[in-house]
């Protein structure tokens, strides 16, 4: 299967990846050791507060977008997995598949069955450890 990606998506993907390792947050910690050490050169005053306010929240806002992006792709591609594993296995039900398209009232009627299932298989198996 040919993999094609986005230059957005291969940028997304980057920097998702790179913000998730140490170094980025050891890099992160010296920007604000540095600017806490500045501030008494700075007077601690307005601008020098505007400085880190301004910028974090400007890689806050934009890290938000990069790494939903990345969410979304690893979710869609573990849904395609899980499907296919459905469908692969011969006693589970193909209306499984792509539960992910259902309303919240069709997820909670699927979900009581399977407590249901999980609770018989409990006292199932409770009844077998106490012979």
């Amino acid at each position: 299967m040919k993999t094609h990606h986005s230059p957005f998506n291969k940028i997304a993907r980057s920097v998702a990846k790179f913000s998730g390792h140490p170094v980025c947050f050891v890099g992160a910690l010296a920007v604000i050791v540095l600017w806490a050490l500045s501030g008494p050169f700075f007077g601690f005053n307005d601008t020098w507060q505007l400085v880190i306010n301004t910028g974090t929240t400007i890689v806050t806002f934009l890290m938000v977008f990069l790494i939903q992006s990345t969410q979304n792709s690893d979710t869609e591609a573990m849904q395609i997995k899980l499907d296919e594993l459905i469908r692969a296995i011969e006693p589970a039900r193909n209306r499984m598949l792509s539960l992910e398209e259902l309303d919240e009232d069709e997820l909670d009627a699927l979900r009581k069955e399977f407590d249901i299932l999980a609770d018989k298989a409990r006292q199932a198996e409770d009844g077998n450890t106490t012979r």
